[in-house]
């Protein structure tokens, strides 16, 4: 028997992943200090929360500790299940040190489960679409985790993720820019259209004059990018921005009529560091 694990960082909407049978590891946030676990969607008021943001909540997010991770994976170690955890960018948090820590205990009390552990170096749907197609492949072959870890191997640099923020105070608030520079951008009404890199990492992609110049650009890097590939859908997300989430779409189905798409929520924990406004595109491409 075997296993795939993954996180709620990933995104994938909470009935796909039941659908699949994944194993979901709900990852924290915190909003005016209660702090709450995200369920990829299940029972998330994503107005309320993105509006709370929008009034000045002060929200932060943070890794799990070891303890709970043995808590989850203990009880298949325990019965002897092959694992497989894919995992969103280790390039974005410290909590895969206490991973390691609490696999490591793991290992060492049930010496003989396989588990292994996939780096998508993404983060968002960009790890979400990668989990649902291992997901299918894995099923297709008999829950074989290796060939499935081979199978992410074959294709972690052919997911594309572009995003757009609206407002850039809450890049400068996670330290991903500084504040001078977050007011000068948001007064020169500059939109960085932002990738995730090679190393999974975020990078700046292009700065765009204004609303219309940023979605011009990602339309045409995703027709410039795209490369259709079975069971993987092209996934538009939006955080509480639904003009520009249907606008995006609108533009991709004009560039691309045949396109499978998906439209999904920007969770909690993504949307602590990108803010309300953000929309993105995410997507199999030839290369990141």
């Amino acid at each position: 028997m075997s296993v795939l694990f993954c996180d709620t960082d990933c995104e994938l909407w909470y009935t796909t992943a039941k659908e699949l049978d994944l194993k979901v590891i709900p990852m924290p946030y915190t909003i005016d200090g209660t702090e709450k676990m995200y369920d990829l969607g299940e029972n998330t008021d994503f107005k309320d929360f993105f509006t709370r943001m929008r009034q000045g909540s002060a929200v932060i997010t943070s890794g799990l500790n070891p303890e709970t991770y043995i808590e989850l994976f203990e009880p298949y170690f325990k019965a002897g299940e092959d694992i497989l955890y894919i995992a969103f960018s280790s390039k974005m948090s410290n909590t895969f040190k206490y991973l390691d820590i609490a696999v490591k205990e793991l290992r060492e009390k049930y010496p003989d489960v396989k588990y292994r552990q996939f780096d998508t170096l993404n983060i968002s749907m960009g790890a979400g679409l990668m989990v649902y197609m291992a997901a299918k492949f894995c099923r297709a072959h008999g829950g074989d985790i290796d060939a499935t870890y081979d199978y992410l191997e074959s294709i972690v640099q052919k997911v594309g993720v572009l995003f757009v923020v609206d407002d850039l105070k809450y890049l400068a608030r996670g330290g991903r820019l500084s504040p001078a520079k977050a007011k000068i951008g948001n007064v020169l009404q500059l939109k960085p259209v932002l990738c995730v890199n090679k190393e999974g990492e975020i990078d700046i992609l292009s700065k765009q004059s204004g609303f219309k110049k940023a979605m011009s650009f990602v339309v045409s890097e995703f027709t410039r990018k795209y490369r259709p590939a079975p069971d993987a859908p092209v996934v538009i997300v939006g955080a509480d921005c639904d003009e520009y989430v249907e606008e995006l779409k609108s533009r991709i189905l004009a560039a691309v009529p045949d396109a499978d798409i998906w439209v999904q929520p920007v969770g909690p924990v993504i949307g602590a560091h990108c803010g309300p406004g953000t929309y993105g595109i995410i997507f199999p491409a030839e290369s990141r």
